[in-house]
C-alpha cells in the first residue's frame, strides 16, 4: 500500500522541498537555485540566514525561554523602546503582541469592541470588512475575510460582516477617473453606515492597499481622506491591516503613510521579523486602552505571545532595516522592478494590469485585455504561470480570492539587486508567453 505524504496535512501536487535558504535564494533538495521573489508569502524582508538574528535569538532562549506574555523580559522591553523610538506613529502608544496576523487581527476587532462597551455602547459589535480582502485564518478573521476561497467548506460556520467595496481603479464600475471613483467608493461607505445604522458599527478593517488578495491594488486619490472623515463622523474606529503592507514593505515604514491614515488601531506581522521568528503586533491609541480599562475589561494573551525570542528577533531585523537604509532600497528596488515590468510586459496580450508600491508588486493577468475577461477558473492560470516561473529559477506568489484570481505577486527581500530583477522579469515573461496561445472556456 502506497504510504500517505508526510506534509502538509491535506496533499496537494509533491510538495517543494527546500533544503536550505541563503540571501533571496531557495536552495532545493533536487539541486535546483531558486530566487524567492515572494519572499515565502510577502515576509522575508532582509533575506536568509543572517547571523546577527540568529545571535539575538539564541542569547534570548539562553536567558529566558516561556516568561507569561504579561511580564516584562528585557527582550520585551527592548521591542517595545525600538518600536516606540523608530517606528510608530506618535498617536499609537499601546503595544499588544501576538504570535501571527490573524491573531493580532481577532485581538484589534475584540479591542473594538471593548472599546465601545468601556465608553457604554455594548450594542456597538459590527465590524465593518471590504469586498477584497484578507485578514486571517481564525474563525472571526476569516469570516471578516472578502475571500471565498479560503473560506470553502467552512461556510456553515463564518458569520456574516458586512462589506463595503474595496477600491479597485481597474475595474471600477463609474470608470478609471480617480474623483468620481472615489465619490463612488465613499458613497457605498456612507450607504452600508446607514443601513446598518452607525450606532451599531465599532469598527473597519482594512488594509491601507489591498495586499496579496487583489494583488497590490491602491485606492484612487483622496479615498483615504473620505473615508476617515466619515468614520470619525459616526465614531467608528478605524483598524488598519498592515501585516503584509508595513515595517518598509511600501517603501515607507507603514503603508498607511502613503496616504496619511491616522488608525486607531494598526496590526502588522510579517516584516516585522522578516520571517526569523514568529510575531505580529496590535499598535493603538491611549483612548482606546483607557477605554476598555474603564469598563473594566482584559486584553487576554495568547500562550506564545510576546515570546522573548521572538522580541528578540523582531528588534534584531528593525535594527538592521534601520541601520543598512533597508526601507529607502525597497523602494528604490521596487520602483526599479516595477519600471521592468512594465517595459517587457505592459503590452502582453495577457495583462491586465502592472501596479504596486514599493516591493509589494502584481501583474494582473487576463484572457483578454481589452475586456479584462479572466480566464475559466478550471484553467488554474496562476499554479501554470508559478510551475512555468519555477522553471527557470523564479517563484511568485499566488494572489486573489477565488473571484477574484490569475493575480501573480512579488515581494521579494529589500536586499535583491540588478540581477535578481531581470532574473524576475525575464522568468515572468517565459511564464506569461506559455500562456498565449491558451483558449479560454465559457466562463
Amino acid at each position: 500500500m502506497q504510504q500517505p505524504a508526510i506534509w502538509p496535512f491535506v496533499p496537494g501536487s509533491e510538495p517543494v522541498y527546500v533544503a536550505r535558504a541563503e540571501g533571496a535564494y531557495l536552495y532545493l533538495t533536487d539541486g535546483r537555485k531558486i530566487l524567492d521573489a515572494a519572499g515565502g508569502c510577502i515576509v522575508s524582508n532582509i533575506g536568509h540566514g543572517v547571523v546577527e538574528v540568529a545571535d539575538a535569538v539564541r542569547d534570548a532562549l539562553v536567558n529566558c525561554t516561556f516568561i507569561m506574555p504579561p511580564w516584562l523580559t528585557p527582550e520585551r522591553e527592548a521591542l517595545v523602546n525600538e518600536l516606540r523610538a523608530h517606528w510608530l506613529p506618535p498617536h499609537l502608544t499601546r503595544i499588544h503582541l501576538a504570535s501571527g496576523g490573524s491573531e493580532a487581527n481577532e485581538a484589534a476587532i475584540k479591542m473594538a469592541i471593548q472599546y465601545h462597551a468601556g465608553l457604554g455602547a455594548p450594542q456597538r459589535t459590527v465590524i465593518l470588512t471590504r469586498s477584497i480582502s484578507y485578514h486571517g485564518t481564525t474563525i472571526t478573521t476569516a469570516a471578516a475575510s472578502g475571500h471565498p476561497e479560503r473560506k470553502k467548506g467552512l461556510e456553515g460556520i463564518l458569520a456574516t460582516y458586512p462589506q463595503i467595496q474595496t477600491p479597485y481603479p481597474l475595474r471600477c464600475p463609474v470608470g478609471t477617473d480617480d474623483a468620481l471613483a472615489t465619490q463612488y467608493y465613499l458613497d457605498d461607505l456612507e450607504q452600508t453606515i446607514e443601513t446598518i445604522g452607525a450606532d451599531n458599527i465599532a469598527a473597519l478593517i482594512a488594509e491601507p492597499l489591498n495586499g496579496s488578495s487583489g494583488g497590490a491594488i491602491a485606492p484612487p486619490a483622496g479615498y483615504w481622506d473620505g473615508v476617515q472623515l466619515i468614520l470619525k463622523q459616526h465614531g467608528i474606529l478605524l483598524i488598519m491591516d498592515e501585516v503584509m503592507t508595513g515595517f518598509g514593505r511600501t517603501g515607507l515604514k507603514f503603508g498607511s503613510d502613503h496616504y496619511g491614515i491616522k488608525p486607531d488601531l494598526l496590526v502588522a506581522g510579517k516584516g516585522l521579523a522578516g520571517g526569523y521568528a514568529p510575531i505580529a503586533g496590535v499598535f493603538g491609541t491611549d483612548a482606546v486602552a483607557e477605554a476598555i480599562a474603564a469598563g473594566g475589561f482584559s486584553v487576554m494573551f495568547h500562550t506564545f505571545g510576546a515570546l522573548p525570542q521572538a522580541c528578540a528577533a523582531a528588534t534584531s531585523v528593525l535594527q538592521i532595516l534601520r541601520r543598512d537604509d533597508l526601507i529607502e532600497r525597497a523602494k528604490t528596488r521596487g520602483n526599479q522592478l516595477k519600471a521592468a515590468l512594465i517595459e517587457r510586459l505592459s503590452q502582453h496580450p495577457r495583462v491586465a494590469e502592472i501596479r504596486g508600491t514599493g516591493l509589494l508588486i502584481a501583474v494582473e493577468v487576463v484572457a483578454d485585455r481589452e475586456t479584462l475577461t479572466p480566464f475559466d477558473q478550471s484553467l488554474r492560470v496562476t499554479d501554470q504561470i508559478i510551475g512555468h516561473g519555477m522553471s527557470q529559477g523564479v517563484f511568485f506568489y499566488p494572489g486573489g480570492t477565488g473571484e477574484i484570481r490569475d493575480i501573480i505577486c512579488m515581494g521579494p527581500a529589500f536586499i535583491i539587486d540588478d540581477d535578481d530583477i531581470q532574473l524576475t522579469v525575464d522568468a515572468l515573461s517565459y511564464a506569461l508567453d506559455a500562456l498565449v496561445d491558451l483558449e479560454n472556456p465559457a466562463t
